[in-house]
């Protein structure tokens, strides 16, 4: 197997014979497959139970018993379909998601390419037993942890263990870890470690355990308690009064557990799960794939977004953006390693003289240069990028050197043929390549680390000069960038060798360039700060490229002087409270499970996003963990709440407006619901003391119940966001579901409705019409304008469900007192226009007064 040259001549890579496939067989069967062992599938049933254990749906499964007990099918019947509707969504949503989530691993399963008896074979990387001989070139991914026996020029790109976006030079006796992805030359490897014993395995064992359940969870099911307890004990005091006041048992269990079936929201696991689902959908037209419902939710409490930087803030590619040379410096601007982009000299456009020693410096690093760049392939995916072949640093700048107007490189290669070359290695860190002119001479180029190129043994400038660069290598070093230096001589005859040819250069200039952040990283964290979210930094990258990155993005201020706390700082515990950073470095996969605890410990709902196995612990421990689906590991994908398949930062803004536009849907029925079963608990327990001996008749609260609590309620999951949804800061994580105000506005509603209802039921009575007729059409129409009244918007042509299900819960209401079948059924009589009227300004006070108290509490808010 042949490997590229090393110290100025080719040589091949020798290996060893490897396994036999006996052995391997053998070894494969004791040690088990190579892979982190996959999560069980769980079936369909659990899934089920689990839907089916919620307190708010253990409460409908009682109410429905209840109402079998009692005869009232047609009731039992919603009740048992809001259950199977709740369930299935649920069910469904799941098992997508994973069935999503499995297509993105299996479009990123390695292979590899080991030596069993003496010759290669390509395999997959779950066969890869301890022992193996692995062939690493280009491109490949580290199928196991290996020791390296040899190597050519090996870079491996290790950020997605450990988030440092540079690659790393690999010398022979290095260790090298599964996952890892080799970006330029080659290299033999032995296995010593697979599956669980791994790195990537010891970090995914950091997965384990249960998942928490999400705010929303533990609200509603604190909710479902209380109401179980409070609807109890209100239907047990009727029930008491009832029989005080001489009425008959059987009409007093009837009507009072009907009373109970009324005031139980059974639509609210309809609307909780429709909000979700709907949330869901329009998340994944966001590029945004949920893999649990109750995470749609969640991501509107989000108070804390931890964030890592390579491909989450930063684009996850090395772009050139500055280049200094003796006599001027340039600006360069682009996206990725297109070769096309502005180069500005002071803010403009440079002349051709201007530009000419800018050319000379990245013609020499065109040249000394064993990358090159791959065109787009696939328009609409990820193969409408140009992509680096080999080192990232080195194609970034043959990108930077077509935006200069530098020679083509396949021209340069053809004009200036190579005819010696010392690759970079890690002892070295530089390289030098010889080239014949056109004009016969021989060109000699070379580019490095700054300290092993600026150095009088290596170039004949003036002492001055080399200084100087020594001091603006280091001002662009401090500043976050990678710094490479480029020197260049011309001689008339080939030098005798490399080493020779190394020697007497003259300096070119420096080369600055880094991992940029994405176009919209800036916009996105000032938007997470407008909704009162705090976005943290967390990278295994140098503390001074975390800096310079989180001053770029506006996490902290240019001229601030933050502290960054690097990994070692928090091993030996010199950081008291976590919670006061917001940039860290050089971190690993324990230490981002710390600093997450910390900020829950606080109380703070957690965001954590990720693309590497590193990431895949806190992942899992964060209230959400947001996954990269185009170059996320398998391991974070499987960790995360959500996956966001366009790899954007801002889509998680986006989910968290859709977060919080589902919490607010389901404030909103709530508030609706409880208003309207308080008020017809209390229109039963008051009526009679005003002289409405049997207010309503049990068939007449399930109309009524029926009606508000069917489509009409299931219809506000599906109300679009309010204007000011992100302009307000994520509610506290401790605060009840009813808090901030939605209590005080529920009983005001019910207080309101009661009145009115009452009010016109009594002037029914007075007047001689059918009250209880007129009560029962006024108490229903006071809810349903209680409902239009509740909108954030009341005229928005979005979700035209709500005013559609009003109109439909009226005509129903209608059919209750004029269709001779429901008649009987509801025992109602027909109203004239008297009765009608004192029903819709019941209405028109429900829609007043809802409206009023939506504005009052939104000016103290």
């Amino acid at each position: 197997m042949s490997g590229p040259p090393v110290q100025g001549e080719r040589t091949a890579i020798s290996a060893p014979p490897g396994l036999t496939a006996a052995e391997a067989d053998r070894r494969l069967a004791q040690q088990g497959r190579n892979e982190v062992a996959p999560a069980e599938p769980v079936p369909v049933y659990a899934r089920v139970l689990a839907q089916l254990r919620d307190p708010l749906i253990m409460v409908l499964l009682g109410a429905g018993l209840l109402t079998v007990a009692i005869g009232d099918y047609p009731d039992a019947v919603v009740i048992g379909l809001v259950i199977v509707f709740n369930t299935t969504v649920g069910v469904a949503q799941e098992v997508r998601a994973d069935h999503a989530v499995a297509a993105l691993s299996a479009m990123s399963a390695p292979g590899a390419r080991v030596l069993r008896d003496g010759a290669a074979r390509d395999l997959p990387s779950t066969l890869v037993v301890r022992g193996d001989v692995l062939l690493l070139a280009e491109g490949d991914i580290v199928a196991a942890d290996a020791q390296l026996t040899q190597a050519a020029a090996l870079l491996v790109d290790e950020s997605m263990l450990t988030g440092e976006s540079v690659p790393v030079d690999k010398a022979p006796d290095s260790r090298l870890s599964a996952g890892t992805v080799v970006v330029r030359g080659r290299g033999v490897a032995t296995v010593t470690a697979t599956g669980t014993a791994s790195a990537l395995g010891r970090i995914a064992s950091l997965l384990e355990g249960d998942r928490q359940a999400t705010p929303l969870q533990r609200r509603l099911a604190s909710l479902g308690r209380i109401l179980a307890a409070v609807i109890l004990a209100l239907c047990v005091l009727f029930f008491a009064l009832g029989l005080l006041r001489g009425l008959p048992l059987s009409t007093m269990a009837v009507t009072a557990i009907s009373l109970a079936v009324a005031a139980v929201p059974e639509s609210l696991p309809a609307v909780v799960t429709l909000a979700l689902a709907l949330g869901a959908r329009r998340m994944a037209a966001r590029h945004a794939l949920v893999r649990r419902l109750p995470a749609v939710e969640t991501l509107g409490s989000v108070s804390v977004l931890a964030t890592d930087k390579t491909g989450t803030l930063t684009e996850g590619r090395m772009v050139v953006q500055h280049v200094w040379t003796p006599s001027t410096e340039a600006d360069f601007f682009g996206v990725g390693y297109e070769p096309h982009g502005d180069v500005r000299i002071d803010g403009h456009p440079p002349t051709a003289d201007e530009l000419a020693p800018i050319r000379e410096l990245l013609t020499a690093a065109a040249l000394c240069n064993d990358a090159s760049l791959s065109p787009p392939s696939s328009p609409g995916t990820d193969g409408d990028q140009w992509r680096a072949v080999g080192d990232p640093m080195e194609a970034a700048l043959l990108a930077a050197a077509a935006k200069a107007g530098c020679a083509d490189q396949a021209d340069l290669r053809r004009t200036h043929p190579r005819t010696q070359e010392a690759p970079f290695d890690s002892l070295r860190k530089r390289m030098a390549t010889v080239h014949r002119t056109p004009a016969g001479t021989a060109l000699t180029c070379l580019k490095g680390a700054p300290e092993a190129v600026l150095d009088s043994a290596v170039l004949a400038d003036r002492t001055d000069l080399l200084l100087g660069a020594r001091q603006q290598a280091a001002l662009l070093a401090g500043r976050g960038y990678r710094v490479l230096a480029v020197a260049a001589t011309e001689r008339s005859q080939e030098p005798e060798s490399t080493a020779v040819a190394e020697t007497g250069l003259r300096l070119l200039g420096l080369v600055a360039m880094s991992d940029p952040p994405k176009a919209r990283a800036a916009s996105t964290l000032a938007a997470c700060r407008a909704a009162g979210i705090t976005p943290v930094l967390i990278t295994g990258d140098h503390p001074a490229t975390a800096h310079a990155i989180a001053a770029r993005v506006g996490l902290v201020g240019k001229d601030d002087t933050t502290e960054v706390v690097s990994g070692p700082d928090l091993s030996a515990g010199r950081v008291e409270d976590l919670t006061a950073v917001r940039v860290f470095a050089r971190t690993d996969p324990e230490q981002k499970l710390d600093i997450v605890a910390a900020w829950r410990a606080r109380g703070a709902v957690t965001a954590m996003t990720g693309d590497g196995v590193n990431d895949g612990p806190a992942l899992r421990q964060a209230d959400i963990g947001v996954a990269m689906g185009a170059r996320g590991t398998e391991v974070a994908r499987q960790a995360a709440d959500l996956v966001l398949t366009d790899d954007e930062l801002s889509t998680v803004v986006s989910a968290v407006e859709e977060g919080r536009r589902v919490y607010d849907n389901i404030r909103r029925f709530l508030v609706y619901g409880l208003a309207g079963g308080t008020a017809e608990i209390l229109v039963m327990l008051i009526g009679p003391l005003v002289g409405l001996p049997l207010p309503l008749r049990a068939g007449q609260i399930l109309w009524i119940n029926l009606l508000t609590h069917g489509l009409t309620g299931v219809a506000m999951g599906a109300e679009p966001a309010a204007p000011e949804a992100m302009h307000r800061p994520p509610r506290p994580p401790g605060q009840h579901i009813l808090g901030a105000g939605a209590w005080q506005r529920l009983l005001l509603l019910a207080v309101i409705v009661t009145v009115t209802s009452l009010g016109a039921g009594t002037a029914a009575r007075i007047w001689g019409l059918p009250w209880q007729s007129v009560l029962f059409l006024a108490l229903l129409g006071a809810q349903l304008g209680i409902a239009l009244g509740l909108r954030a918007r009341v005229f928005t042509r979005q979700n035209l469900f709500l005013p559609a299900s009003v109109i439909a819960a009226a005509l129903l209401a209608a059919a209750a007192l004029y269709t001779p079948l429901l008649q009987s059924i509801l025992e109602t009589e027909p109203l004239g226009w008297s009765g009608i009227a004192l029903a819709m300004a019941s209405a028109v006070i429900g829609f007043v007064a809802a409206r009023c108290l939506r504005s009052a509490f939104r000016r103290k808010a």
